[in-house]
């Protein structure tokens, strides 16, 4: 059978808070999303690995809270404070060590806490791991409240995996999600690279995403498969 050109459709996940699972790897977390009103002095650092959902589960926060969400490498080069009282900063560990980042994270904490705003930001550890340059940011960061998106949970795991799929457009059997739950790596990194290898294979064979196909992906030596 010819193989059938594969083109790289953008996919547009679904960010809403009927979209966001819930389980006992994130509970905790999305309760303390919940109430930014009990966050000591207004801040609060949501963690997670890659791929856990701290952008969907910030993007939940920032639309209650009518908040304005940039993205930490981009602060340097903002021409202006911005205008919501409520801020997300996404990455702010990716800036560690990047003087004119840092400087821009320390103006604009003490310029949302100063008018009694709330400041949430996203990372993959906590604030006493980045290895800051500035130490007035680095104190004030490690003083702030934290809420930690644990590893899914098989539940957790395959919600992640309906919804990458639905992301994309793709209808697969019922059966393949446990099957593949039970035969992946368990991380949400390793649902997202799945998924796409999954739905290039079938693009580029012309195949619907089955068992079989499944089979084949996570049979190659590069896939996240045991």
């Amino acid at each position: 059978m010819p193989r059938q050109l594969a083109f790289d459709l953008p996919v547009r996940p679904a960010l809403g808070r009927d979209d966001f699972f819930v389980s006992p790897a994130n509970a905790l977390a999305l309760a303390a999303l919940e109430a930014p009103g009990d966050w000591p002095a207004g801040k609060l650092v949501l963690i997670g690995p890659e791929g856990a959902g701290k952008s969907h589960l910030a993007r939940v926060w920032a639309s209650a809270e009518a908040a304005e969400v940039i993205a930490a490498h981009d602060l340097a080069a903002r021409p202006a404070p911005p205008q919501a009282r409520a801020v997300v900063v996404e990455d702010g560990d990716r800036i560690a060590g990047d003087l004119a980042a840092e400087t821009a994270l320390f103006h604009l904490h003490n310029l949302v806490l100063a008018e009694g705003g709330r400041l949430l930001i996203t990372a993959r550890s906590a604030p006493g791991r980045w290895p800051m340059v500035l130490p007035d940011l680095a104190s004030r960061l490690q003083a702030a409240a934290t809420a930690r998106l644990d590893p899914p949970d098989d539940a957790l795991l395959a919600a992640v995996l309906a919804k990458l799929f639905a992301d994309r457009q793709v209808a697969v059997p019922a059966r393949l999600i446990p099957w593949l739950v039970a035969r992946m790596d368990r991380s949400f990194a390793a649902a997202d690279v799945l998924v796409a290898a999954l739905d290039a294979a079938a693009l580029a064979q012309n195949r619907p995403i089955g068992l079989a196909l499944a089979r084949s992906v996570l049979d190659r030596p590069d896939s996240d498969g045991p």
